[in-house]
């Protein structure tokens, strides 16, 4: 299938090569920092570091894990023939649909794709290898909670990741295998 947009990204997810999965998969199984967050961990507690949880705990606050409870545990519903992304629009979809070749697959996938950047509306200390990071564990968030939700239904979740490495174009996307 090609990238959300016509983008011809390489993909991560059910398709991923087992090398790179296996290097994703232990990368977020153990949770290791992105390198491009580890020299400010590092400058932490007088150069002895901090951990990502307590960086969080210092840095965070609760209405922002609030919020990202949205994007850690999305809203799904069933509508029609269609698993969607909660408060999706009943118009956008219609649109989609009367698109040239449109399938289920390809009208699921452009409307539940989170392009990872606008996560956050500003893009400061934003990296390519914290979009991946990110998008991996997403990605295996997403595919446990539609399992969950629809145990009846096969699902597709991939983590678009551009050859260009352009921020705007890292995607996460879903639709219904079969």
């Amino acid at each position: 299938m090609a990238g959300v947009a016509g983008k011809q990204p390489r993909l991560v997810g059910l398709a991923i090569e087992a090398s790179t999965h296996r290097q994703l998969q232990e990368k977020t199984d153990l949770m290791d920092v992105p390198e491009s967050m580890k020299a400010e961990l590092a400058t932490w507690n007088h150069g002895a570091g901090i951990s990502l949880e307590g960086w969080i705990s210092c840095m965070g606050g609760f209405s922002l894990a609030v919020g990202y409870s949205t994007v850690f545990w999305p809203g799904f519903v069933a509508f029609e023939r269609y698993i969607l992304l909660e408060g999706f629009s009943k118009e956008s979809l219609r649109g989609f649909e009367r698109g040239p070749g449109a399938t289920r697959q390809s009208v699921e996938a452009v409307m539940n794709h989170l392009h990872l950047a606008d996560i956050h509306g500003f893009h400061d200390g934003i990296a390519a290898d914290k979009l991946i990071f990110l998008g991996t564990v997403l990605r295996q968030i997403y595919q446990a909670k539609l399992q969950w939700q629809f145990p009846d239904r096969r699902f597709v979740v991939e983590l678009f990741i551009p050859e260009t490495n352009d921020i705007e174009d890292y995607q996460l996307s879903f639709w219904q295998a079969d």
